[in-house]
């Protein structure tokens, strides 16, 4: 199975800088070595330029997703984005039950769920977030969280991925130590089955890319920060294992 570098670029970019950056990326994808060929690349930009990065990167080796959509197909709901509606903007993906939409938005398991349902329904491949905070960490309860995340966030049947993402370790540019990420990997595909590809999150950079994406169970990267330049973002895809 081969491996993804999903990059969420989170409320970022404004139109020049995202059509830049798509070009960037259009154009290493495609260089010497071609990193398209040894993992899947994707990229999540915000719904204002989601067309336009779409129209950029068409037929190059980079899907772009979304980065939440409603449950809901249509309807009263100002200011939401439905499924469909990113489907027809050119998402292939999109990422649902970001630890940020969970913390910032109040999204439960359940809204989670209702979304991956909708996502799975416009023909999106849903990236379903799921992770721990350092106080549930430190208190023991770690895999406990993420097993009951699974639990209420997956429906039966899911087919799409899974990203691990350590939420004190967002942004934050510490990680986990190896045997931690390996762990948790492993905790997650015990629940999920051996089909399921499943994401590591948590301040990926070029400096720790390789180690990282040659644990066992890692299927790829989800990755901020360092998604918003090409070069770091490239370098990132290019760290994994052929």
């Amino acid at each position: 199975m081969r491996r993804m570098i999903a990059g969420n670029w989170k409320m970022n970019m404004l139109a020049d800088g995202a059509a830049q950056l798509a070009g960037a990326l259009r154009r290493g994808a495609a260089g010497k070595g071609g990193v398209g060929l040894s993992c899947e690349l994707l990229v999540c930009p915000p719904a204002t330029v989601l067309a336009a990065v779409a129209h950029a990167l068409l037929g190059s080796a980079c899907r772009v997703g979304a980065q939440d959509c409603h449950a809901e197909a249509s309807g009263a709901h100002t200011g939401d984005l439905s499924a469909p509606m990113l489907r027809d903007a050119g998402a292939t993906h999109v990422i649902l039950g970001h630890s940020e939409r969970r913390a910032n938005h109040g999204e439960t398991d359940a809204v989670v769920q209702a979304k991956v349902h909708a996502a799975t329904r416009a023909g999106l491949v849903p990236i379903v977030c799921v992770g721990e905070t350092l106080a549930e960490r430190e208190g023991g309860w770690a895999e406990s969280v993420v097993a009951g995340q699974l639990a209420g966030s997956l429906p039966h049947g899911f087919e799409g991925l899974v990203a691990y993402e350590p939420v004190w370790a967002i942004g934050s540019g510490r990680t986990p130590t190896e045997a931690d990420i390996a762990a948790m990997h492993a905790a997650i595909r015990h629940r999920v089955g051996p089909s399921i590809r499943i994401l590591y999150g948590g301040s990926v950079k070029p400096e720790n890319a390789a180690a990282i994406l040659a644990l066992p169970e890692v299927g790829g990267a989800l990755v901020g920060g360092a998604s918003l330049d090409a070069q770091s973002f490239l370098a990132i895809a290019a760290a994994c294992p052929a």
